[in-house]
C-alpha cells in the first residue's frame, strides 16, 4: 500500500466478505486490523486481497519488518544517473543540431533511456498492472500510460529520422515521481517500529525453579502461571508475577513513570519488563504472553496507531478521482482532434501531453519536499523529525501534556543545595564516603554533588549495604549510615552518625534549561500546557509549584491514553510530550508527539519528534517551524492547483509537445520546491 486509494480498496475488499465486522488500514504500519467470525479462515483473507492486487501475510508469521523504501532506491538512483546524462544530450538538440547530429544523440538517449525507463518504472507499472487485471484504476494507471505512450512515440520517432524525443522527459517525470515516493515511504519506515520496539523490552526467558530447586531455562512463550522464576539482579522479567522469596528494588519507570526505584518483598507484585536493580528473587507467574501488562501496553500503542489513518483519509477523494479524470481528458483530446481532422500521429501526441502535464507531480512534492526541508532545518536544532505527517499535526495543536519524569526534569535527582549546606565537614566526609559504596540513584547524585565541591571522604570500616535500609559502616567506635529516612515525604536520604542529630539530605529532579521560556512560548502560541505524570504526587507537586502549571499525578499508561483521547472529543489538537515505557500509548495517540533523546527505546519509536539537546526549547521551536511548514505546503498547492488550471487547457489545445509537457511538470515542481527551501531558515 502507498495511497489513500489502496487503502480503501483493501478496506473495502475486506469489509466485503462474509463473517467480517470491519477491516481498518493502518498506512503507516501497512498493516489492517479485521475484526471477524471465528469461522473465517486467514488464507480467506489473505487470497481475497490477492485477487484485488495485494500481497498480505498475518502479522504474526513475519520474521521481519519489510522496508518499503528499499525496493525504490534502485529504481531512483536508476532514473536519476540517465535523466542526467540523456539530457545533456539534449542540449544539443535543444542548441540546434540537426540532420546526422541529431538523429545519433536520439540515438544514444533512446539506447540509456528505454531501458532505464523500463527498471525505473517498475513501481508504478506493476501497481497500474496489479489495477488493471482486477479491472479497476489507481493513480499510477494514467503514470504507466504517459510514460508507455512517450516512451514508444519517442522510439518512432527516433526510428523515422523525426525531429523530436522525449526520453528526457520521460525520465525526468520518473526521477520527480520516484523522489516524493521514497520520501514519503522513508518517513513511513521510521514510524512502523514502535510496537516491536516494545515488545522487546521483555527478555526471551527466564530461569524456572521446579519443585526439587533445580533450575531451567525456559522461554517465554513456554512459561505458564503458576510458575516460579528466579530473577537475579540487573535482569529483566519475562512475565507478571508475585513474589514469593527475597526483597529488592525494581526500576519500573519505563511502565508507570515512577521516578524512584520500587521497593519489592514477598506478596508484592512485579511486571513483566521492569528491572531487577539489587538482590536476585523468586516470582511466581500470574500472567504470560499477551497477558501481561506489557503486552497491554503493546495493545493500546497499536489501538492508537490506528487512529492516524483518518490523516490520510483526506487524499482518498482525490486519488479515486484523479485517474479517471485524467484518462478522460486525454481521451477527449485524442477524440476531439480526430473528429477535427487531425492524424492519428498528431492526436496522440497530443493525448500524451495531457497524461504528462496534468501528473501529480508539484502536489506529490508539495508536502514530501516541504517536510524534508522543515525536517533538516530541525535536526540541526537538535530536534529529529521521524514521521513527515507530524509536522501537519504539530502544526494544529493547541493543547500539550508533558510527562514529568525525564521529560520537563532531567530524570535523575539533584542534590539540593540547602541540604548539603546544612553539613559540616566531617558530616560531609561521612556521607561522601558512605555514598560511594552504593549504586543507587540517590547515593551517586549525592557522591557527585559532594565530590563536585572538593569534598575528601572518610575512612569508614565494615561498610555494608542492606536492601531496603541503605549503607551502614563503622568509625572507630561510631556506627554511621545512610538510608531511607521515616516519614520524610519526596526524594531524600537520612544521614546518621552516633549521637548527632539526624541530617535529611533531600533531592530534587531538576527542570530541563530554558524550562520558563520554553513554557511561555508556548503559550504566546495559545498552547495550554499541562502536566500528565506517572510519578508519585509529592514530586509532582514540586514540579507543578517550580513550573505553574496544572499537574496530574499517578496517571497509568490507559490514564494518559484517556487524558488524550477525552481532550480530542471536545475538538482538542493535543501533543504529548514523554519519555517511558508508560508514554508509548499517549504518544501514539496523541495528535503530534515528542520524546528528548534519553527516552526509552520505545518512547523514541512511538514518538514523532525526538529532541536530542537538553533544552526544552525544542517543543516551541518544533510547533513554530511546524506551523511554517504548513504555510509552505498551502503555497504550494495553490502555485500546483493554478499551474494545472493553465497547463492541462494549453495541452489539450495542442500547444504543448510531450517535452514542453515533461518541462512545464518539472518547472512546476522546481517551484514547489524553491518556496520549501525558504524552509531551511525556518529553526533559527
Amino acid at each position: 500500500m502507498h495511497c489513500a486509494g489502496c487503502m480503501a480498496k483493501v478496506e473495502r475488499t475486506l469489509g466485503g466478505l462474509d463473517g467480517v465486522v470491519s477491516a481498518r488500514v493502518n498506512l503507516t504500519a501497512r498493516q489492517v486490523a479485521v475484526a471477524h467470525r471465528a469461522d473465517v479462515a486467514i488464507p480467506d483473507l489473505v487470497a481475497s486481497l490477492a485477487h484485488v492486487g495485494f500481497e498480505a501475510q498475518p502479522r504474526l508469521e513475519m520474521a521481519e519488518p519489510v522496508s518499503a523504501v528499499r525496493p525504490l532506491l534502485a529504481p531512483l538512483a536508476v532514473a536519476a544517473f540517465a535523466c542526467m546524462n540523456v539530457m545533456l544530450m539534449s542540449v544539443s538538440v535543444w542548441s540546434g543540431a540537426d540532420g546526422n547530429t541529431r538523429l545519433l544523440f536520439h540515438w544514444l538517449s533512446a539506447a540509456i533511456g528505454v531501458p532505464a525507463i523500463a527498471f525505473a518504472g517498475r513501481p508504478f507499472f506493476a501497481s497500474a498492472w496489479s489495477a488493471l487485471r482486477t479491472f479497476s484504476t489507481n493513480m499510477d494507471v494514467p503514470i504507466s500510460i504517459g510514460v508507455i505512450l512517450a516512451t514508444a512515440l519517442s522510439f518512432y520517432e527516433t526510428m523515422t529520422g523525426g525531429k523530436e524525443a522525449w526520453f528526457d522527459g520521460t525520465l525526468m517525470l520518473l526521477l520527480f515521481l520516484l523522489a516524493g515516493r521514497a520520501l514519503d515511504a522513508m518517513m513511513r519506515d521510521r514510524a512502523r517500529a514502535g510496537v516491536d520496539a516494545l515488545l522487546r523490552q521483555a527478555p526471551g526467558g527466564a530461569l524456572v525453579v521446579d519443585d526439587d530447586g533445580a533450575t531451567n531455562w525456559t522461554a517465554s512463550a513456554d512459561l505458564v502461571p503458576g510458575m516460579v522464576m528466579r530473577v537475579a539482579a540487573g535482569e529483566r522479567l519475562a512475565a507478571d508475577g508475585a513474589i514469593v522469596r527475597g526483597a529488592s528494588r525494581f526500576d519500573q519507570s519505563l511502565l508507570t513513570g515512577e521516578s524512584a526505584p520500587v521497593p519489592g518483598a514477598v506478596d508484592s507484585l512485579v511486571l513483566a519488563g521492569t528491572l531487577n536493580l539489587e538482590n536476585p528473587v523468586d516470582v511466581r507467574v500470574t500472567a504470560t504472553g499477551e497477558d501481561t501488562s506489557l503486552a497491554e501496553i503493546a495493545r493500546l500503542m497499536e489501538a492508537a496507531g490506528q487512529v492516524r489513518s483518518h490523516y490520510v483519509r483526506i487524499a482518498d477523494r482525490a486519488s479515486r478521482l484523479y485517474a479517471p479524470a485524467v484518462h478522460t481528458l486525454a481521451a477527449l483530446s485524442f477524440i476531439g482532434w480526430m473528429l477535427a481532422g487531425a492524424g492519428v500521429y498528431h492526436a496522440l501526441v497530443i493525448a500524451i501531453s495531457v497524461l504528462i502535464i496534468t501528473c501529480p507531480c508539484a502536489l506529490g512534492l508539495a508536502v514530501p519536499v516541504a517536510q524534508v526541508v522543515a525536517a533538516g532545518a530541525l535536526m540541526r536544532r537538535g530536534v529529529l523529525v521521524k514521521d513527515g505527517s507530524a509536522l501537519e499535526r504539530m502544526a494544529e495543536v493547541d493543547h500539550a501534556l508533558i510527562d514529568k519524569t525525564g521529560t520537563l526534569t532531567f530524570g535523575r535527582p539533584v542534590a539540593d543545595a540547602a541540604s548539603l549546606d546544612a553539613l559540616d565537614n566531617d558530616e560531609a566526609a561521612v556521607a561522601l564516603a558512605l555514598a560511594s559504596h552504593s549504586r543507587h540513584p540517590l547515593s551517586l547524585a549525592l557522591s557527585k554533588a559532594l565530590a563536585s565541591r572538593g569534598v575528601r571522604a572518610a575512612t569508614l570500616d565494615e561498610v555494608s549495604e542492606v536492601a531496603g535500609r541503605g549503607v551502614e559502616a563503622r568509625r572507630g567506635l561510631q556506627t554511621v549510615s545512610l538510608g531511607r529516612p521515616g516519614g520524610a515525604e519526596g526524594m531524600a536520604t537520612a544521614l546518621v552518625i552516633a549521637d548527632r542529630p539526624v541530617r535529611i539530605i533531600r533531592f530534587a529532579d531538576g527542570l530541563r534549561p530554558d524550562c520558563d521560556e520554553a513554557l511561555a512560548r508556548l503559550r504566546a502560541m495559545r498552547i495550554e500546557c499541562a502536566i500528565l505524570s506517572g510519578d508519585n504526587a509529592a514530586a509532582v507537586s514540586e514540579a507543578t509549584r517550580a513550573t505553574g502549571l496544572p499537574g496530574r499525578a499517578g496517571a497509568s499508561p490507559a490514564d494518559k491514553l484517556a487524558a488524550i483521547t477525552a481532550l480530542q472529543k471536545v475538538g482538542a489538537k493535543v501533543l504529548m510530550v514523554g519519555d517511558g515505557l508508560n508514554d508509548g500509548p499517549a504518544l501514539a495517540a496523541a495528535n503530534a508527539s515528542m520524546a528528548p533523546g534519553t527516552a526509552s527505546d520505545v518512547g523514541r519509536q512511538a514518538a514523532d519528534m525526538v529532541f536530542t539537546a537538553d533544552s526544552l526549547l525544542a517543543l516551541p521551536r518544533a510547533v513554530a517551524v511546524s506551523r511554517a511548514t504548513m504555510r509552505v505546503v498551502r503555497q504550494n498547492f495553490g502555485m500546483a492547483i493554478a499551474y494545472n488550471l493553465l497547463a492541462v487547457p494549453l495541452a489539450m489545445a495542442g500547444v504543448v509537445t510531450p517535452l514542453v509537457a515533461a518541462v512545464a511538470m518539472s518547472s512546476s515542481s522546481l517551484l514547489v520546491i524553491g518556496n520549501s527551501l525558504r524552509l531551511a531558515r525556518a529553526a533559527r
